[in-house]
C-alpha cells in the first residue's frame, strides 16, 4: 500500500512538473515574439495562446517540450529575447536571413541541449558570448554575416563535439585563439574577412578531421604550419589575401592526397612551386597568383580533374611548355599565368586543349611568335588575354570560330595585318582591345555583325580609310569607342549620333575632315569626347549643347572657325581645349571659362575678352554693341514666340483629343530585355525598408506602393522602392513597360532607375520592385494641393520646374532613337529634389514608339492613362499631330530656359 501511495504522488509531481515546463516554454516563446518588431510574412501570426505551441510555425516539440525553432528567411526584424536561455530542451536555433539586430544573448549558454545554433546573415552586434562555450553537445555554430566585433573567445575551445565553425564576414579582430586546435572532431572553419591577425596557431596540426579551410581576406602574417598540410584529410585551403609568407613544401601533393582547391594568391610566398603538387590526384583548382615563386611552373598534365590553373604575377621565368602538359586534363576550364616572365612561343598544341576551356590569361610576359591557328579549336573560350607581350604576326582568322567570346584583349603586341573579316561572327563579343599594335588597311564592314560590342579600342595603329557605317551604327557601344593614333580620313559620318549610351569618344590624331556632325548632339551620354589633331573645320555645332554630362572637350589644332558659343560655358564641362583653331570673336565667361586652369584658347588669333587671366585683347566696342542689340531683340522676341507656341500647344491638343475619340488605340508592348544596374536582392529591399513598413511608406497607386528606403552599401544611400502589387491586373504589363522605357534613358529630369528586382520572396511568391533615387521634397502634387508650403513657390520656381518637366519630354520625345509617350503626365509623377529640381517619373503607362512621327503625317498616337488629362499648370503637349509644330513647341521652351540661364 505504502508503495502505491509513493507511485501515485510521483506521477502527480511529474504531471505538475510537465505541465510547469511546458508554460515556462509558452512564456518564452510569447517573450520572443514580442521582441521582434515587424513581421512582414506573418510568420509569427499563429504563435498565440488559442492553439498548443507545438503546432506554431517554425517550433518543432518533443515531450511537449520546445526541442527546436526554425525561422529562416522570414523577413523579421527585431532583436532576440533573452528568455531565449529558458527553452531548456532545444537542440536547433536556426534563425538566418532575418534582420535580427542587437546583442546575442549571453543566457545562450544556459542551453546545454543545442546542437545546432545558426544565426548567420543577421545584424547581430557586439561580441561573441563566451558562454557559448557552455553549450557542450553543439555541432554546428555559424554566426557568419553579421556585425560581431571583439576577438574570438577563447572558450569556444572547449567546445569538443564541434563540427562546424563559420565565423565569416564580422567585425572581428585580433588572433586565432591557439584553443580552436582542441577542437579535434572539427571538420570545417570559416574565418573569412573577419579582420584577423597574427599567424596561424601551430596547434592547428590537432585538427586531424579538418576536410574545409578559409582564412582569406584578413591579416595573418607568419608562415602555414607545415603540420598543418600533413592533415590528409583536408580538401579545401583557401589562405589568400593575408600577408602569409615562406616557402611551401616540396611534398605539398603527396602530403595532401585529396586536395581538390588551393587558394594562396596575394600573399608573400617565395622559392619554387613544389613539383608534387601534380600528385594530388583530385586537385581541381590552384590559384597561387600575386606571390613571389620563382622557377618553371610544374607539368600537372596527370590532374585530369584540373579545372583552373591560376599562377598570375609571380616570377616564373622561360618557360610555356607547361601548356602541353595540360591536354590530359580534359575538365580544365581556366589557365591565368599573366604578370610573369614566361618565356617561349605558344605551341601549337594548344589546339588540343579542353573544348571546356573559357579562359586563357597569359597577360604581361614575355611571349614570342605567333598565335597559333589551332586556337579556333577551343570553343569554348569567353575570355582571352594575350597583352603585353612580344606576339606578331597577324590574328588567324579561325578567330571567328569561338562564338562564345566575350572578351579578346592583345593590347601591346606586334601584331600585324588587317583585321580578319571572322570577327564579324563574334556575335557575343563585348570587349575587343587592339591598341599598340602594327595593324594597317581597312576595317570590316563585318565587324558591326558583333552587336553586344560595349567597348571597342584600335588606338596607335596604322588603320587607314574610312570608318564603316556598320560600325558607326553599333548602339551597343556604352564605354569606349577609341580608334585615335591611326590615319582614318573621311567625315566623321553621321552615324555617330546613333551612339547613344556611349561614354567615350576618341577620334583624336587622324586625318577627319569636314565638319563636326550635328548629329553628334545626340550622343546624351557622352562624359569625355577627343578630336584634336585632325582637319575638321566649320563651326561648333550648336547640336553639342544637348550633351550635358559632357565632362572633357579637346577641339584642338584643327581648322576650326566661327564664334565660340555660349552653351559652352552651360555645360558642366571639367576640361576644354579649343587651342590652335581659327575661332574669332568674344571668349565667354561662365562655366568652365571663368577658371583657366580648366580652359585652353590658345593660338586662336580672332579671339578676344573673356577673363583677364587669359590675356586676350578686349573686344571691340562695335561687337559689344550688336550684341547688346541681339540681347535686346531676343527679348522681344521670345516672349512672343513661347505665347505663340502656347497657342499652338492649345490647339493642337485639342484637335488631337478630338481625334482620338474616333479611333482605336495602338499598343504595343516590348518584351524585357533588363538594364544594366545594381543587383538587389529581396532580402536587401526588406533590410532597407525595414520590412516594408507602413511608417516608411511613401505612396500608393493602382499598381503598387512606394517605400523609403537606406540600402546598407557604406554609404547609406537613400533610395525609393516601388513594390508591384501582381494581384491587380496589368501590374505586371506595367513593371515591364517602365523597365523598358527606361532602360537607354539618361537625362537629368528623367528620375534614374537604380535596381531591378524581380525574384521570389521569403514565402516563394513571385515579387518584382524597382528602386530610384529618392528625392527628399516629394511630389509636386504635394506642393501645388496638399501643403502649406505652396505659397513658397515662387514664379521663378514654377518656371524653372516647368522647364525641368519640358526639357525631360522633349528628350523622351525626340532626343533619343525612339519616341517615349510619358501617358500619364500629372503632379503626382514629378519629384522634386533638394534643390527643388524637377524629375519625370512613373513609366508604367509609358509607350515606346520606334520612329518619330513624320512632318509630312498626321497621325495620334494612342496613349492609356487619364484621357485628355494634363494637369493645371502643365503647360506641356501630351499628344503628337504635326512633329514639326510639337518639336517647334519644345525648343522654344528649351531656349528660354537657355536665355534665363544667361540672364539675358
Amino acid at each position: 500500500m505504502p508503495i502505491l501511495i509513493n507511485i501515485f504522488y510521483s506521477i502527480i509531481f511529474l504531471q505538475q512538473s510537465t505541465c510547469f515546463n511546458s508554460q515556462t516554454d509558452l512564456h518564452s516563446l510569447l517573450a520572443i515574439k514580442s521582441a521582434i518588431t515587424n513581421d512582414p510574412l506573418g510568420a509569427l501570426d499563429s504563435w498565440n495562446e488559442t492553439t498548443s505551441f507545438c503546432g506554431w510555425n517554425g517550433i518543432r516539440c518533443g515531450l511537449d517540450r520546445v526541442v527546436g525553432i526554425n525561422l529562416m528567411s522570414q523577413g523579421l526584424v527585431g532583436s532576440l529575447s533573452p528568455h531565449v536561455g529558458n527553452l531548456s530542451f532545444l537542440t536547433t536555433l536556426h534563425l538566418q536571413n532575418n534582420t535580427f539586430h542587437g546583442p546575442i544573448p549571453h543566457q545562450i549558454g544556459l542551453l546545454t541541449r543545442l546542437q545546432s545554433l545558426i544565426l548567420e546573415n543577421n545584424s547581430f552586434v557586439g561580441p561573441i558570448p563566451k558562454t557559448i562555450s557552455q553549450c557542450w553537445n553543439l555541432l554546428h555554430l555559424s554566426l557568419s554575416d553579421n556585425e560581431l566585433s571583439d576577438n574570438i573567445p577563447s572558450e569556444l575551445g572547449s567546445l569538443s563535439k564541434l563540427e562546424v565553425l563559420v565565423l565569416a564576414r564580422n567585425n572581428l579582430h585580433g588572433p586565432i585563439p591557439p584553443s580552436i586546435g582542441n577542437l579535434t572532431s572539427l571538420e570545417e572553419i570559416s574565418l573569412l574577412t573577419c579582420g584577423l591577425t597574427g599567424e596561424i596557431p601551430a596547434s592547428f596540426s590537432q585538427l586531424q578531421s579538418l576536410i574545409f579551410v578559409q582564412l582569406s581576406d584578413n591579416y595573418l602574417t607568419g608562415t602555414i604550419p607545415s603540420s598543418l598540410f600533413n592533415i590528409s584529410t583536408i580538401k579545401y585551403f583557401y589562405a589568400a589575401g593575408n600577408e602569409l609568407s615562406g616557402i611551401l613544401p616540396s611534398n605539398l601533393g603527396i602530403t595532401l592526397p585529396n586536395l581538390e582547391g588551393l587558394y594562396l594568391w596575394g600573399n608573400n610566398f617565395s622559392g619554387p612551386i613544389p613539383f608534387s603538387i601534380s600528385n594530388a590526384s583530385f586537385l581541381a583548382q590552384i590559384d597561387l597568383s600575386l606571390n613571389y615563386f620563382i622557377g618553371k611552373l610544374p607539368r600537372v598534365g596527370g590532374l585530369t580533374l584540373l579545372q583552373s590553373f591560376i599562377f598570375e604575377s609571380n616570377l616564373l621565368v622561360d618557360d610555356t611548355s607547361f601548356i602541353s602538359s595540360l591536354i590530359n586534363s580534359t575538365k580544365l576550364e581556366a589557365i591565368g599565368v599573366g604578370g610573369n616572365k614566361l618565356r617561349g612561343s605558344l605551341p601549337d598544341s594548344i589546339a588540343n586543349l579542353s573544348t571546356r576551356l573559357s579562359m586563357l590569361h597569359i597577360e604581361h610576359n614575355r611571349i614570342y611568335g605567333r598565335i597559333p591557328i589551332g586556337i579556333g579549336n577551343l570553343i569554348g573560350l569567353t575570355s582571352i588575354d594575350i597583352s603585353y607581350n612580344d606576339l606578331h604576326g597577324p590574328i588567324p582568322t579561325t578567330i571567328g570560330k569561338l562564338s562564345s567570346l566575350i572578351l579578346f584583349d592583345a593590347r601591346a603586341n606586334r601584331l600585324t595585318g588587317a583585321l580578319p573579316p571572322s570577327f564579324g561572327n563574334l556575335t557575343s563579343l563585348s570587349t575587343l582591345h587592339l591598341s599598340e599594335n602594327r595593324f594597317w588597311g581597312y576595317l570590316p564592314s563585318s565587324l558591326g555583325g558583333c552587336t553586344d560590342l560595349m567597348d571597342l579600342d584600335l588606338s596607335y595603329n596604322n588603320f587607314s580609310g574610312l570608318i564603316p557605317q556598320e560600325i558607326m551604327s553599333l548602339s551597343s557601344l556604352s564605354i569606349t569607342f577609341n580608334f585615335s593614333y591611326n590615319n582614318f580620313k573621311g567625315s566623321i559620318p553621321d552615324e555617330v549620333g546613333l551612339l547613344w549610351n556611349l561614354g567615350t569618344l576618341d577620334f583624336s590624331h587622324n586625318r577627319f575632315s569636314g565638319l563636326i556632325p550635328e548629329s553628334l548632339g545626340q550622343c546624351r551620354s557622352l562624359e569625355k569626347l577627343y578630336l584634336e589633331e585632325n582637319l575638321l573645320q566649320g563651326g561648333i555645332p550648336a547640336g553639342m549643347s544637348a550633351l550635358k554630362g559632357l565632362q572633357d572637350l579637346d577641339l584642338s589644332r584643327n581648322n576650326l572657325s566661327g564664334a565660340i558659343p555660349d552653351f559652352l560655358g552651360i555645360l558642366h564641362l571639367e576640361r576644354l581645349n579649343l587651342s590652335f583653331n581659327r575661332l574669332q570673336g568674344e571668349v565667354p565667361t561662365m562655366g568652365v571659362f571663368k577658371n583657366k586652369s580648366l580652359v585652353s584658347v590658345d593660338g586662336n588669333s580672332g579671339l578676344c575678352g573673356g577673363i583677364p587671366e587669359l590675356k586676350l585683347p578686349p573686344c571691340s566696342v562695335v561687337e559689344s554693341h550688336k550684341r547688346k542689340q541681339l540681347s535686346t531683340m531676343l527679348k522681344i522676341l521670345i516672349p512672343t514666340l513661347v505665347v505663340v507656341g502656347v497657342g499652338i500647344t492649345f490647339l493642337i491638343t485639342f484637335i488631337a483629343l478630338k481625334q482620338r475619340r474616333s479611333r482605336t488605340s495602338v499598343t504595343s508592348q516590348t518584351p524585357f530585355t533588363g538594364i544594366e544596374i545594381i543587383r538587389l536582392s529581396y532580402k536587401d529591399l526588406i533590410k532597407a525598408t525595414g520590412g516594408f513598413c507602413e511608417a516608411n511608406m511613401l505612396g500608393f497607386g493602382r499598381f503598387g506602393s512606394v517605400y523609403k528606403g537606406i540600402l546598407e552599401d557604406g554609404q547609406q544611400t537613400q533610395v525609393a522602392v516601388k513594390v508591384i502589387n501582381l494581384s491587380v491586373r496589368g501590374a505586371s504589363k506595367s513593371f515591364f513597360t517602365e523597365c523598358n522605357s527606361l532602360r537607354n534613358v539618361r537625362h537629368r529630369n528623367v528620375l534614374k532607375i537604380l535596381s531591378v528586382c524581380e525574384s521570389v520572396d521569403f514565402q516563394g511568391n513571385e515579387f518584382k520592385g524597382l528602386v530610384y533615387e529618392f528625392k527628399a521634397n516629394g511630389s509636386l502634387e504635394k506642393w501645388l494641393h496638399h501643403s502649406d508650403e505652396t505659397s513658397n513657390l515662387d514664379l521663378i520656381q514654377r518656371l524653372n520646374i516647368s522647364i525641368d518637366v519640358a526639357q525631360a519630354l522633349e528628350y523622351l520625345h525626340i532626343g533619343m532613337g525612339s519616341c517615349i509617350v510619358h501617358g500619364d503626365l500629372k503632379p503626382s509623377n514629378i519629384l522634386l529634389d533638394d534643390d527643388m529640381i524637377a524629375y519625370v517619373g512613373d513609366f508604367g503607362l509609358a509607350k515606346i514608339i520606334s520612329d518619330m512621327v513624320s512632318s509630312h503625317e498626321s497621325s495620334l498616337i494612342g496613349i492609356a492613362g487619364t484621357l485628355g488629362y494634363v494637369a493645371p499648370g502643365m503647360l506641356i503637349l501630351h499628344f503628337i499631330k504635326k512633329n514639326i509644330l510639337f518639336t517647334l513647341t519644345l525648343k522654344i521652351t528649351h531656349f528660354s530656359f537657355l536665355l534665363k540661364r544667361k540672364n539675358i
